[in-house]
This record gives structure tokens, sequence and C-alpha cells, in this order.
């Protein structure tokens, strides 16, 4: 047994060095490319259960919101996903609602790149039960949604419609739909270019 604790123990601490050295470097480096591959293996990590508590330690969910009011377009990207993988946890779902996450969130929406809109409409759809269900059925939200269902991009007309199934009652977008009737966009979130 306790040979078993030991391992465990020890992989513990691997774990977490290593997701220490990957967020030092990202800090430590000027390469935005060097960037770019930290901030990738730092969302995929974000996937993996066993992470969440370094990756909180390590404050990777407060680094995974700086990146997204990034110009560069891999970063909003990379930590749009990260956010995505880790809004599964309670403990860093609260970390994103009290840093104003939400509203980095939905400005993802107008993103030109598709797998950061996609990242986006989960996550809020990860939300959908908690206090920001409000926020998250929010009228101009809805609009991108009801657009976003007739795009040609299966991917996303597919999830749009999801999200509209799934965190909306039908009132909601009936009156999203009316309030739609005569506009040629949903203000501020355009359709990311295909």
């Amino acid at each position: 047994m306790l040979k078993m604790w030991m391992k465990d123990s020890s992989e513990r601490s691997d774990r977490f060095d290593y997701l220490q050295t990957l967020v030092t470097e990202f800090q430590d480096t000027d390469s935005d490319d060097a960037k770019e591959q930290v901030l990738a293996n730092l969302a995929n990590f974000a996937y993996d259960p066993k992470n969440l508590e370094y990756l909180r330690e390590l404050q990777v969910t407060d680094l995974f919101l700086d990146m997204l009011t990034e110009e560069n377009e891999n970063f909003v990207e990379f930590g749009m996903g990260g956010l995505c993988n880790l809004s599964m946890d309670p403990k860093c779902k609260d970390i994103i609602l009290q840093s104003n996450g939400m509203s980095l969130i939905t400005n993802c929406l107008s993103s030109r790149r598709e797998e950061t809109v996609l990242s986006a409409i989960t996550t809020l759809m990860n939300f959908a039960t908690f206090s920001s269900h409000a926020e998250i059925t929010d009228v101009a939200i809805l609009q991108c949604m009801l657009r976003f269902s007739l795009t040609e991009s299966p991917r996303l007309r597919n999830l749009a419609t999801l999200f509209l199934q799934d965190c909306c009652t039908k009132e909601q977008v009936d009156q999203a739909e009316q309030q739609m009737q005569g506009q040629q966009t949903a203000v501020g979130i355009p359709l990311p270019k295909d």
C-alpha cells in the first residue's frame, strides 16, 4: 500500500512540476510561436480532470482569460479552448465568473475563427445551469445563436441549434426571433467568416 501511495505522490509531483514548467516557459519566452505551443499544450492538459487542481493552483484559468483580449488570434483560440475544457469544473467556473469572464467569452462569439466560436458556445452552454443563466440567454446572444443556426458550417449550425434547444425556453427564442425581424445582424455579434 505504501508503494502505491508513493507512486501516486510521485506522479502528482511530476505532473505539477511539468505544468509549472510550461507556465514558466510561457511567461519567460518572447517568442509568439513558443507561447502558442505552450498555450495549446495547456489547453490540452485542461481536458484531463487529473490536472485541474494543479492548473487552478498555477492560475492557468486567469492566463486563459488574459489571452481572450490578445490580438493574436492563435492566443485567443487556445485561451478559449482551454477555458472550454476547464468550464466543466465548478471551481474553475467560479474563477471565470469572478473574473468577469462571461463578457470575454461572449466577445469570442464574434471571432473570425470557427474553433474559437465553437469553444465559446460550448463554454456558455456549460454555464447554463449557473447563476449566469440570465446573462447567457441575453437577447443579443440568442439572436447570434439564431444566425449561427442558419450558417453553412454544420458544426456551428448544430451547436447553435443545440444551444437554443438546451439553454433557452421556446418563449425566449420566439422573442429573439421577433426582435430580429427586419434586422440584418445581431447587434455587436457578427457571423464568423467561413
